[in-house]
């Protein structure tokens, strides 16, 4: 049970990463942006491969 709790938090977290690179790259803060990607992705992959 735990195990399927920290993998859907870590897709959250991804998921609420990407709402940051819409509002970095609409602000013009390209490196902020690129910042949220990479975690996003990071974030998304882990809480995939753990599920």
């Amino acid at each position: 049970m735990t195990d399927n709790l920290i993998a859907g938090v870590m897709v959250f977290l991804g998921l609420f990463l990407i709402g940051g690179v819409f509002s970095l790259g609409r602000q013009g803060l390209k490196i902020g942006a690129i910042f949220c990607a990479v975690g996003a992705a990071m974030a998304i992959t882990a809480g995939v491969m753990w599920w």
